[in-house]
């Protein structure tokens, strides 16, 4: 099976699409994918569903979705070399002799998405991260920002971008975004120290704009900009940031943003390189 959730949903079983269209069927494929190879409770699916206000019929719709995503897994299965035919929800069997319930699997208290070994984009962006993190540790910076390069890379939009997710869905979406937004800041503090701060000027330029209060993309954007000789743009960065964190959170910038403003200022527009000696090595996050 192949799981795609960081953009639009895709799963596949036998290169066949079992990703259904009705929404509510949807969700539940996209939280049981999401978690393949591990046990969703009902309470989860359900709340998923329907809120804090399921109906009394919840575990009864929830298992006809079930049964509905299994005849899409059955189809597939088929597809694969299937044989013999199972009941109405779905017992057609691969080449391996795999069922749609050994896909789709009921356990005590929940649901099971075996992915038999396949591809998931999430566990694959988690393993590219983690080594790029580690290269990050070690000082390897041209590894740290090819790995984590490629771990975004693997991100075609939001996660769940054509699912309406409720509750639970909702919540992994926003721990997923801050995963992308943490292995993003690694990526370009690799680069910033490899030297591509002309390189990045575009991309921080978007970056700050759509996080208007992220201080570290912001004070990656300060060091880019002075490190190519416009200072002044960096100042004012800073100054539009300050505006934003004042007007909208009551709050003043962290004290390591503001060392870096400082060390710009006394840098000069001659010595550009000298405005990263306070900051580097020091996250910028406020804590």
């Amino acid at each position: 099976m192949d799981i795609d959730v960081l953009g639009a949903l895709a799963v596949r079983e036998n290169g066949v699409s079992i990703t259904p269209t009705a929404p509510k069927p949807r969700q539940v494929l996209a939280l049981l994918a999401l978690h393949a190879d591990q046990v969703v409770p009902v309470s989860a699916l359900i709340e998923e569903l329907w809120g804090d206000e399921p109906p009394r019929s919840a575990r009864t719709t929830l298992q006809t979705y079930v049964l509905q995503l299994r005849a899409l897994i059955a189809t597939a299965l088929e597809v694969g070399g299937g044989a013999g035919a199972g009941g109405g929800d779905g017992g057609l069997e691969d080449s391996g002799g795999r069922t749609a319930k050994d896909v789709l699997v009921t356990l005590p208290g929940g649901y099971l998405l075996n992915s038999n070994g396949g591809t998931s984009d999430v566990r694959e962006f988690d393993r590219l991260a983690g080594t790029g993190y580690r290269a990050m540790d070690a000082g390897d910076f041209p590894g740290a920002a090819r790995l984590l390069r490629e771990a975004l890379a693997l991100w075609s939009g939001p996660a769940f971008a054509d699912v309406q997710g409720g509750v639970q869905l909702d919540m992994e979406t926003r721990r997923l975004e801050e995963t992308r937004l943490c292995a993003l800041d690694q990526r370009i503090e690799a680069d910033l120290r490899l030297g591509r701060h002309r390189e990045l000027l575009a991309e921080l330029t978007v970056l700050a704009s759509r996080y208007r209060t992220h201080e570290n993309l912001h004070g990656q954007f300060m060091l880019a900009l002075h490190r190519s000789g416009r200072r002044g743009e960096a100042l004012d960065v800073y100054q539009r940031l300050r505006g934003t964190l004042v007007r909208e959170l009551g709050l003043e910038p962290s004290a390591a943003l503001r060392r870096l403003q400082r060390s710009i200022l006394m840098a000069g527009p001659e010595n550009p390189a000298e405005a990263a000696v306070e900051a580097g090595g020091e996250r910028l996050v406020r804590v």
